[in-house]
């Protein structure tokens, strides 16, 4: 079998040495709309892809750029190839963060080029204003100091992967530019 997997549009793909070539948005879409967020352990189903989305949207309401909006819904696209490790853990394994590094920027390089620290900054901020709402939401808990406000209005309701899938190729479509 070797060092690849195979993916949704049947390639053969490796997560440790990805070429640009295999990597695909269909692959990415609708592997992030069957991955559940939260490592399962919200009371409902909520995908990873949904989590996406609604970073993008939040880009999009609060007028960021179409790259900014574009890497919200990119940053978690190495979790299709890789799968998901919860944030306790994965900072015990310098390895795995290492192998999800390159991924993620293959991924980034190949839909977006080179990114600024700004781009990155704002990204990485969104991501952890949807984690708060998500975990107060689902969970009823403050995993941190409240981040600010939301601009959006996300959805957090389980809707089928498809749905998901459709909506997230639907962004990926207005927002790159190749």
């Amino acid at each position: 079998m070797g060092e690849h997997i195979t993916t949704y549009s049947k390639v053969h793909m490796s997560p440790l040495t990805p070429e640009a070539g295999d990597i695909q948005i269909r692959d990415i879409a609708h592997a992030l709309s069957l991955m559940v967020r939260a490592n399962g352990h919200f009371p409902k189903f909520y995908s990873v892809g949904q989590h996406c989305i609604h970073c993008c949207e939040e880009a999009y309401a609060r007028g960021y750029t179409k790259r900014v909006q574009l890497a919200c819904l990119l940053h978690d696209a190495s979790e299709a190839y890789l799968a998901d490790i919860t944030r306790p853990v994965k900072h015990h394994l310098p390895k795995y963060r290492e192998i999800e590094k390159i991924l993620q920027d293959s991924i980034f390089q190949k839909y977006m080029g080179e990114m600024s620290e700004e781009e990155e900054r704002l990204w990485k901020k969104l991501d952890d204003l949807l984690l708060y709402y998500e975990f107060d939401h689902f969970m009823g808990e403050k995993l941190m100091e409240c981040p600010g406000m939301l601009k959006s209005n996300p959805v957090f309701d389980t809707e089928p992967f498809q749905v998901t899938e459709q909506k997230y190729l639907d962004w990926f479509e207005r927002l790159w530019e190749g």
